[in-house]
């Protein structure tokens, strides 16, 4: 656990030093929700303000770019050579991963208070319970996390950070075809399944649900059972691809 808190703290102080990944990293999913809101939220029909629609799906992508710093970073180190100074001192592969996984999470949350904090102030209202908000949190969270670990899972297997960066993409990506930006009926019908089957749409539905305080149905147990089975993929991975890249 030292090892662990000591790596996570030099990953923060990395990421404050990388002004320009910071600026992107925080500033990119604003830009996006203002774009939704302002330039496309007039034509979509959502039964309400799109605004009160959209901001789930956007915290998502938030945390979607995140993990792609993170797979950049632990990419970094790996071709960097730090790993074996950090070997040589007795630093375990897990101290290293989850320090990275770790600094990631602080990374997310700064990112999405800064989404949430323009998101208040362009209108929307949330009308959760105190329940209701610590629920979706928590879901936020491991949601956080379990895109974290498959991010480091991603920088071990990529052979430079530029490759890596490319898991950023896909990430981002992913929330599109779900309920994020429009509702899933909406899509061709042959996208409905991928849509309504992939983990992004029960957090976003989860998230949706608890923050405005609507049925919710099983969408938060099926976000959580997702975020876990990714969880436990993206360590058991890490592991292995973290003995294969050092043996």
């Amino acid at each position: 656990m030292p090892d662990a808190l000591t790596m996570a703290a030099r990953s923060i102080r990395l990421s404050a030093r990388n002004i320009d990944a910071l600026i992107t990293a925080l500033a990119l999913p604003v830009m996006l929700m203002l774009c939704f809101v302002y330039l496309f939220g007039g034509a979509i029909d959502t039964g309400g303000g799109y605004i009160q629609y959209v901001v789930p799906g956007i915290l998502v992508i938030c945390a979607g770019f995140g993990a792609g710093t993170t797979a950049m970073s632990v990419s970094g180190d790996m071709s960097g050579g730090i790993v074996d100074r950090f070997r040589s001192l007795d630093v375990g592969g897990t101290a290293i991963l989850a320090g990275h996984v770790a600094a990631s999470m602080v990374r997310n949350l700064a990112a999405s208070t800064t989404v949430f904090a323009v998101a208040l102030a362009i209108g929307f209202r949330p009308e959760a319970t105190a329940s209701g908000w610590l629920a979706a949190v928590a879901i936020l969270l491991a949601y956080i996390l379990a895109i974290s670990w498959i991010g480091a899972a991603v920088g071990l297997l990529a052979k430079t950070p530029e490759a890596a960066s490319g898991f950023a993409f896909f990430v981002a990506f992913l929330p599109y075809p779900s309920s994020a930006f429009v509702p899933v009926e909406t899509m061709p019908g042959w996208l409905h399944g991928f849509a309504l089957n992939q983990p992004v749409t029960p957090v976003i539905e989860a998230l949706r649900g608890l923050l405005l305080d609507q049925p919710v149905g099983a969408a938060p147990w099926q976000a959580l059972a997702w975020c876990a089975g990714i969880v436990v993929a993206g360590m058991a991975v890490s592991a292995a691809l973290f003995r294969r890249r050092i043996s």
